[in-house]
């Protein structure tokens, strides 16, 4: 089997909760899996010089346009949230330590937690309602909780977030295949011809 797509993300960006809805979609079209890993572009910010897009004169203002516009186009449901952007820490690292046991629930988890954040306006931030969220999936909200205060799972997402910044990893969605990195979900026609056709 072809080797797994790795898939970049943050959760404050909504950006990345486009290519979270269609990713799995396109990788297996072509016989292909995907690795999920949360980010924190707060620490990827603290080595480019970034900023959050809000935040940007003349191009914050383009982006919240383009944030919607993108995901009328894609037909994905989106809310631009109340606060934004958000610490992601809490829903990275209950990615993690659910990814641990069950990686197809702690894709679902993801993917219900972006919803969370972007369709319901809730504060994904907060440990409590990561915890919520997760409990919806049947999983234990009092374990959740614990796990995002779990030293280990801690030194998990720092360690994760150091080796995608090593790769290279400068935003969100940020996907490599074979190598070849992609940043952006406007990079998905892209993607798809890489995958159907090989290198260009």
């Amino acid at each position: 089997m072809a080797n797994p797509i790795d898939f970049y993300f943050d959760y404050s960006s909504p950006y990345g909760y486009f290519a979270a809805m269609k990713i799995d979609g396109l990788a297996a079209r072509h016989g292909r899996s995907v690795n999920w890993k949360p980010i924190l572009l707060g620490a990827v910010f603290n080595v480019t010089g970034g900023k959050p897009l809000p935040s940007l004169p003349l191009k914050g203002d383009y982006a919240k346009r383009d944030m919607a516009r993108s995901a009328r186009f894609l037909g994905i449901p989106f809310k631009y949230p109340s606060t934004f952007p958000i610490s992601s820490q809490a829903p990275a690292r209950a990615f993690y330590w659910v990814n641990e046991r069950d990686p197809a629930l702690a894709r679902n988890l993801a993917k219900a937690l972006y919803q969370a954040y972007f369709v319901a306006d809730r504060d994904i931030s907060s440990p409590e309602t990561t915890a919520d969220v997760a409990a919806t999936l049947g999983l234990s909200r009092d374990e959740v909780l614990a796990a995002t205060n779990d030293p280990a799972v801690k030194d998990r997402l720092r360690n994760e977030v150091d080796a995608a910044i090593k790769l290279g990893v400068f935003g969100s969605p940020y996907i490599v295949i074979d190598g070849e990195p992609f940043w952006g979900v406007d990079r998905f026609d892209q993607i798809e011809r890489w995958l159907g056709t090989g290198p260009f």
